[in-house]
């Protein structure tokens, strides 16, 4: 497995890399600079299981409320710079606890230098961020066209620069929104080098295509062991990423905790309302500590068979549902009683 493999690195209080728990980032769509949005949002994110958060900083300012954002929050910031090299260094003044960039958009050699020299002086990790849509011309040329192989050479000539500066407190992401060369270039870059990588699929779109482009990208690439910490990026509320990056990391066996619910299809012997009553179930969990599967089931016909895999299930009839746990039938009680006896149950779980 490459995760065994990979350089340790210190983000804030969070430990990456070397067989370290793969983490879960996301990132802030407010403006930076409107701290009291940001803080709301970031807080929001953290109750939903985020833990690496990630803020643009664009102006001055933004790079300021970095350190006001900092004092109010509980999970390690990084700044995400795009092209100007003092906001890195502003970012790092301000706290931040890891920066983004990509050493070929912020300038000169010596612009990189003097980013580094900070970074060093504070002991500050650098994400080096390589994009399939900013690939260079010439590695574009090489390759005829853009290609697994190119993001990668530009991914490790950006690390050596860092490296040539005497640093290598790093962490390499790359992304493409094309998943097939994604997941390519992820299995030809953990064979080249030992620096964790932060994994996600770029632009990958609304939640509903995100997700399935998130789960397909991410799934195959973690599976190979690779990856240390993984953004699912969706054109949505953040905390929506949050929720399905768990849910990829418990499909796959990486993480344990969180309420698993599982329903049926539904068909024509379905009595109730069981897409509403799943969805409901869904959400009535999400806050339940417990590391347990419960199903949710629309008849009475396979509904207690299906539900003995789970470890709790209800199963709708005509205005009634039973309460199963086990596979036994323990309880039968009103539909509109369901859900509560559901929760009861929960609740007071006793294994």
């Amino acid at each position: 497995m490459h995760r065994e493999n990979t350089k340790v690195v210190h983000i804030g209080d969070k430990v990456i890399g070397g067989g370290n728990p793969i983490l879960i980032q996301s990132m802030t769509n407010t403006k930076t600079e409107d701290v009291e949005a940001t803080v709301a949002q970031i807080l929001r994110l953290e109750q939903a299981g985020c833990e690496i958060i990630r803020c643009t900083v664009p102006t001055m300012e933004a790079a300021e409320a970095i350190k006001q954002i900092k004092s109010r929050i509980n999970i390690p910031l990084v700044a995400d710079i795009h092209f100007d090299y003092k906001m890195a260094i502003a970012a790092m003044e301000n706290g931040a606890d890891k920066i983004r960039i990509n050493p070929g958009n912020i300038g000169s050699r010596d612009n990189v230098a003097a980013v580094v020299s900070v970074a060093k002086e504070r002991n500050i990790p650098i994400r080096v961020g390589v994009n399939s849509g900013s690939l260079e011309k010439e590695l574009v040329e090489k390759y005829h066209g853009v290609t697994a192989e190119g993001i990668v050479e530009s991914a490790l000539d950006k690390v050596r620069i860092i490296e040539d500066l005497g640093y290598d407190n790093m962490v390499i992401s790359i992304k493409s929104s094309d998943v097939l060369m994604c997941v390519r270039a992820h299995e030809v870059l953990a064979e080249k080098t030992k620096y964790p990588l932060h994994v996600g699929i770029t632009e990958s779109g609304t939640v509903q295509s995100g997700n399935i482009k998130s789960a397909i990208g991410l799934g195959i690439i973690l599976n190979q062991g690779i990856g240390d910490t993984i953004r699912v990026s969706l054109t949505g509320d953040p905390v929506e990423e949050i929720k399905s990056a768990k849910l990829i990391l418990r499909t796959l066996g990486l993480r344990k905790g969180g309420i698993e619910v599982v329903s049926c299809p539904t068909c024509g012997r379905t009595r109730i309302d069981l897409i509403g009553l799943a969805n409901q179930v869904e959400e009535m969990v999400a806050d339940i500590p417990l590391d347990i599967k419960v199903a949710v089931m629309g008849c009475a016909v396979n509904g207690p068979g299906e539900a003995k895999e789970a470890d709790i299930g209800i199963a709708g009839g005509l205005g009634e549902g039973l309460l199963i746990k086990k596979g036994e039938i323990i309880k039968k009680v009103p539909e509109e009683q369901l859900l509560d006896t559901l929760r009861e149950e929960l609740l007071n779980w006793e294994a």
